[in-house]
């Protein structure tokens, strides 16, 4: 008996990893699916790449439409690839950082500025999970940045202040 082998769709997206800073990476943006089989389960906002889009120009657009938000795209992070049951997905991800616009959810039912020591406080849908590592890795601390001397305001490990002037050279 020959069994017919189902072909799985793979379905081509692009993921925007928003940090506070590209330089200093304090926080990075998630967001809370509003919708769907994965609802409240958390990602970085992007979407579908459409025909004749380039990864990028499809970012820019997903988060204008998601997030009513203009944003530079920086360099690519890794393409992630996973199996869900029904389809494959493959993932670009970018560092990203924002030009103009508030974050405003249209589609999302929740969103958070996460340190590197909050990566693992919000329950990552399985793809984007596979990249939190690297992203915890190109993150900094504020003592990291800043030297501890230097620093005057810091409550519970967050930095009070704007101490990009002590890293411009």
């Amino acid at each position: 008996m020959i069994k017919l082998l189902q072909q799985i769709k793979t379905i081509r997206v692009v993921a925007a990893v928003i940090c506070d800073s590209i330089k200093e990476k304090q926080k990075i943006y998630a967001t809370a699916r509003g919708y769907g089989e994965f609802k409240g389960q958390w990602e970085f906002p992007g979407g579908k790449i459409e025909e004749g889009e380039t990864p990028q120009q499809a970012l820019k657009r997903e988060i204008e439409e998601e997030l009513d938000t203009e944003i530079e795209v920086h360099d690519l992070i890794d393409t992630i690839e996973y199996d869900y049951p029904n389809f494959h997905l493959s993932m670009d991800c970018f560092w990203c950082e924002m030009v103009t616009g508030k974050l405003v959810l249209k589609e999302a039912e929740a969103a958070k500025w996460l340190s590197k020591d909050e990566l693992d406080t919000v329950q990552w849908l399985p793809a984007d999970l596979t990249l939190i590592e690297k992203i915890r890795e190109a993150m900094k601390t504020c003592d990291e940045i800043v030297p501890v001397e230097e620093i005057s305001e810091v409550e519970n490990g967050e930095c009070k202040k704007d101490y990009r002037s002590f890293l411009d050279f």
